[in-house]
């Protein structure tokens, strides 16, 4: 099983980045797809979630109306755009797989993918 996100990187305060996570050797369109971040010393954060339709959707409130999450079930990829990003954004987002029902049990993440707003 394999998450890569690619994407991150260094973008000034109010720029925009794009985020992409494509998954392998499962099967992608059974899992709904989470981006989470994480920044040091703090827990991991969900932000944002698509079902693995792409019927719903779900944003953290610090990031609502900035992002969007949307998925590509032929290209077994999930993308996150990021817009008017703040200092604030700065982490590590991290893809994550979790099984809809009845295959709950597996979940899985990706390596993570750097992110800094900074000018």
């Amino acid at each position: 099983v394999q998450l890569v996100e690619s994407g991150g990187g260094l973008v000034q305060p109010g720029g925009s980045l794009r985020l992409s996570c494509a998954a392998s050797e499962f099967t992608f369109s059974w899992y709904t797809m989470s981006w989470y971040r994480q920044t040091p010393g703090k827990e991991r954060e969900l932000v944002a979630s698509i079902t693995s339709a792409g019927g719903s959707t779900n944003y953290a409130d610090s990031m609502k109306g900035r992002i969007t999450i949307s998925r590509d079930n032929a290209k077994n990829t999930v993308y996150l755009q990021m817009n008017s990003l703040k200092p604030e954004d700065t982490a590590v987002y991290y893809c994550n797989a979790q099984g809809e029902r009845p295959i709950t049990q597996y979940h899985y993440w990706g390596q993570g993918t750097q992110v800094t707003v900074s000018s």
